[in-house]
């Protein structure tokens, strides 16, 4: 008897942990994306998704034109559901009820950003270690810097080899008590847009130091291409490497443990474990599984980039890459984003060619803007402080192309066309807005080479819309460049101060050419 009712208390038990587990299961969630203070794109039709129990019913309700929409969970327990936002406007709410109810509050329908890229995307307002100095002003920028109409997404830093369909984040108000944390580019951009606009902003922000543009693509781009084969065989060769790298690391941990001398005088550095490939952030599309693939259904206004850097040593190939990385995401979101990067900033180790290679990809792809900075680099530190600069050179962009602002001057001179007349050559440029300018004396950073492609200094004078160059070295010049160093002090602007991207007017092979 007592045998009895103990296996009858058991059986009772495991039907209670068996229905507490189905509960569980069934109750809906949600992405963390999705969540209090949001910002969803005002105007258009955006998806709210989720889980529940497979079969359940959702129903979802929001208060800007209280409209209630229902939706089943698919066999695998996935739901949908796609509403009509109105105009920019809020705070609003958000209802999904199915075995359980989450409400949502603080809801904004405004502009949504998404702001990518490596360490100067990353780096934030304020001063914390190492590389991230914070930016100039910083205590009285942070200080000031309430903003409720302004939030952030800041996407948690995670690698994955597959896909995934969640991130870690939250949506945080802009106060002084969190503007330290954001990414100074995106927050500078976004404050801009606000001001000019009026609209909500709402800003994403997924970023990793050091990452090369290879990490934020898909494997199957990467796939799709001759060009990035190397890529994906440094990382096979990375991984079937690991097993003896590890092992060696080891025996170098025991060795360095046993020998108590070095231990005591600090002689021999302590070995560093090697980081597993999956889990090394420069891997390629790591970070595009883990903290781009489970954004793609939130619907954007667009994206800002800064990355480069990390590409620099393989900028030919960095001409195909970026674009390949552009038209990507694009497939992904099913909209033609506009794309607004800034250019690699002057640098003692970033040669001239990776600018060439963004400068090429605007060029080349259409609704994208580049924003040159040319005048704020910083020789030994790839992280200039004025963050301003580039964050207010992104918005021109936005500002002119996406919110009706026609009268704003977006882009300093582009190279467009020269031509040769006798020991001369006479070169074209777009974005002339206010006529060509010389800041502080005569144009510098000109060079001109006749066949031999020897380069040497030049002169550069101004005329109208163009800009004359010459040299009484060369007679008969074919080719002229304009800062193209690493590190250099233009000084050539349009009328409205924006300055002159870094070009040449030759094709002749550079220094990362055939580097893949």
């Amino acid at each position: 008897m007592i045998l009895k009712m103990k296996n009858r208390n058991y059986l009772s038990f495991c039907f209670l942990l068996s229905f507490l587990s189905n509960f569980a299961q069934a109750e809906v969630r949600l992405p963390a994306i999705i969540s209090d203070n949001m910002v969803l794109q005002q105007n258009t039709t955006i998806a709210l998704w989720g889980w529940a129990d497979a079969g359940e019913s959702v129903e979802i309700k929001n208060s800007w034109n209280n409209k209630t929409e229902k939706v089943k969970a698919d066999d695998k327990g996935s739901w949908m559901v796609h509403l009509k936002t109105t105009k920019a406007g809020g705070p609003y709410s958000i209802t999904f009820t199915g075995e359980n109810k989450i409400e949502l509050h603080n809801v904004l329908l405004g502009e949504v950003w998404l702001c990518s890229g490596q360490s100067n995307m990353e780096f934030p307002l304020k001063k914390h270690r190492g590389w991230q100095t914070g930016v100039i002003n910083a205590e009285q920028e942070i200080s000031q810097a309430s903003y409720p109409m302004m939030r952030m997404f800041i996407v948690e830093k995670n690698t994955s080899t597959t896909p995934l369909s969640d991130v870690k984040g939250a949506w945080n108000i802009c106060s002084p008590q969190t503007a330290g944390n954001f990414s100074a580019v995106a927050y500078y951009f976004g404050k801009r847009i606000q001001r000019e606009t009026g609209f909500p902003v709402g800003l994403i922000h997924s970023s990793w130091g050091g990452t090369p543009a290879e990490s934020w693509t898909k494997r199957e781009v990467l796939e799709s291409d001759e060009d990035f084969a190397s890529i994906l065989n440094r990382y096979d060769s990375s991984l079937k490497k690991y097993p003896g790298n590890l092992k060696e690391y080891e025996q170098e941990l025991r060795e360095w443990k046993s020998d108590s001398a070095k231990l005591q005088d600090g002689t021999q550095r302590k070995p560093v474990k090697p980081l597993f490939p999956e889990k090394n952030s420069k891997s390629p599309m790591v970070l595009y599984n883990a903290m781009i693939h489970p954004l793609i259904s939130f619907t954007l206004k667009g994206v800002i980039w800064y990355q480069g850097e990390s590409n620099a040593g393989r900028a030919y190939q960095y001409r195909k890459l970026f674009p390949a990385l552009i038209k990507s995401w694009r497939s992904d979101w099913k909209q033609n984003l506009p794309f607004y990067f800034v250019q690699i900033a002057p640098h003692s180790q970033q040669n001239p060619e990776i600018r060439e290679a963004q400068m090429l990809t605007f060029k080349a792809v259409p609704n994208t803007g580049m924003a040159v900075i040319t005048d704020w680099g910083d020789s030994v530190d790839i992280h200039p402080r004025n963050k301003e600069v580039a964050g207010e050179r992104l918005a021109l962009w936005a500002l002119a192309k996406n919110y009706g602002k026609k009268a704003i001057a977006y882009s300093g001179p582009l190279y467009q066309s020269m031509k040769i007349e006798g020991s001369k050559i006479i070169l074209h440029f777009n974005f002339t807005d206010g006529g060509l300018k010389a800041k502080e004396g005569e144009l510098k950073e000109f060079t001109i080479a006749g066949d031999n492609q020897k380069f040497v200094p030049a002169h550069a004078l101004i005329k109208g819309n163009t800009v004359v160059v010459w040299s009484d070295e060369i007679s008969h010049p074919v080719a002229v460049r304009f800062a193209w160093k690493n590190f250099m002090h233009p000084n050539f602007f349009n009328g409205k101060g924006l300055p002159a991207s870094p070009f040449r007017t030759d094709s002749w092979p550079g220094e990362t050419f055939g580097k893949n």
